[in-house]
């Protein structure tokens, strides 16, 4: 598994990445972060981190694939409320920016 420079991913990102998948899919189960949409039925199928882990890039699913445009735009304009919870969750040096 490669990234898209060729670098192989490390097995640091991988593991990282999936520790921010499960706490993101337990806060939009739970709905912890607060945000203006029913989040239950969101599926967070992958999470790839940057190199230097400082940035999270997470591939999201709504239920059925219903309004998917609108969740995502809802979900990165809110992003700031989900790290505010993920922070409380996964506890690492920087926390990565999600994308």
């Amino acid at each position: 598994m490669s990234n898209k420079l060729g670098k192989p991913v490390s097995q640091r990102q991988l593991r990282v990445g999936e520790m921010i998948k499960q706490a993101l899919g337990m806060i939009f189960v739970k709905n912890e972060a607060k945000v203006p949409i029913e989040t239950n039925g969101i599926t967070v199928t992958e999470v790839k981190m940057s190199q230097d882990l400082k940035i999270a890039k997470a591939y999201v699913m709504p239920l059925g694939g219903k309004n998917e445009e609108e969740v995502i735009l809802k979900l990165k304009e809110y992003s700031f409320l989900i790290r505010k919870v993920l922070s409380q969750k996964v506890f690492m040096k920087f926390l990565p920016k999600l994308l």
